[in-house]
């Protein structure tokens, strides 16, 4: 089963009370919110998730510690709105784990994995329209060569797609073990040899198909407009995309007034409404990296309201 990643860090970070009310973007399969629900007895947990699996598994177990939360099907894109239609406008705790879970990765029908053949899906939600079958068989040579090189940062990303619109010329590319095959033939051998070639594009394509930085970026503003004074906001990232998408954010919210920087007391009311709680992204711990593989490209940042 999927072990979350940070997950003492995580929770410590977020600086729970008893009677805290808090949001898991990504329940998954309610590793971190399990914790939280046993910390908040007095609270009330909201978890948000689009898997299907993800939402039957993770009621069953939430539902054996306590039956203060409430899971909401749906992207966390629109977690303001759904909160706010349920009453809820302010919030004491929000969490991301950005990672795509192990079982998602590990069922080989869902098409997120170049280790096992399946068809090139690779969606979150069922019901979107989008598929990386869609995205490797119609978007246009300079548009995959974008996606390749601003997504999955490969070096290789103009041969990848030449090669993709070459092959679509006689036949569709159907499945992922196909696409791997495209893949590894446009990579020189001794770039092969170094790592998997198909990783990279496999994250482009999954960042495409599923609107993932676009939706971040989104969904981070909303939180911080909903956090109460003292509420904290974590988030767990796995590539350097998402990291210097959370990064900027929170340096920006939290940078203090270059006119004011230097005074012995800065006045309240030129203090940002924000403060960082890590000033460096905090990494897994070297025991966890023995038992944790998903842990070694993992980041976790946090901030808190503070007026």
């Amino acid at each position: 089963m999927h072990e979350s990643v940070l997950l003492k860090e995580t929770i410590e970070s977020l600086n729970l009370k008893d009677d805290s009310v808090v949001v898991d973007m990504t329940l998954g399969f309610a590793g971190h919110s399990s914790q939280i629900l046993k910390r908040i007895k007095n609270g009330y947990l909201f978890a948000f998730d689009q898997d299907e699996e993800a939402l039957a598994y993770s009621k069953d177990k939430l539902s054996t510690i306590a039956n203060n939360f409430q899971i909401i099907d749906s992207n966390f894109v629109y977690a303001k709105d759904k909160l706010k239609e349920l009453g809820v406008d302010k919030v004491d705790g929000i969490l991301y784990d950005l990672g795509v879970s192990s079982p998602q990765l590990d069922e080989d029908y869902r098409g997120f994995s170049y280790r096992f053949d399946a068809p090139l899906d690779m969606r979150m939600d069922k019901d979107n329209k989008l598929t990386a079958k869609i995205v490797v068989n119609t978007y246009s040579y300079e548009n995959l060569k974008k996606i390749f090189k601003d997504y999955g940062e490969s070096k290789f990303s103009s041969s990848i797609a030449k090669n993709i619109v070459k092959y679509r010329e006689t036949k569709e590319i159907e499945t992922t073990l196909e696409l791997v095959d495209i893949i590894k033939d446009s990579v020189p051998y001794k770039e092969r040899i170094k790592k998997h070639p198909a990783k990279q594009i496999f994250q482009a394509l999954r960042i495409e198909v599923n609107k993932e930085l676009e939706v971040l970026e989104k969904s981070l503003n909303d939180s911080l407009s909903i956090l109460n004074v003292g509420g904290r906001i974590a988030v767990i990232t796995f590539h350097s995309l998402e990291d210097r998408i959370v990064k900027k954010k929170f340096n920006e919210i939290t940078e203090i007034d270059p006119l004011s920087k230097g005074l012995p007391n800065i006045p309240l009311d030129k203090l940002p409404d924000f403060k960082l709680i890590t000033k460096k992204g905090i990494k897994a711990s070297k025991e966890e990296l023995l038992h944790n593989n998903r842990a070694h490209s993992a980041t976790l940042r946090v901030i808190e309201r503070i007026k």
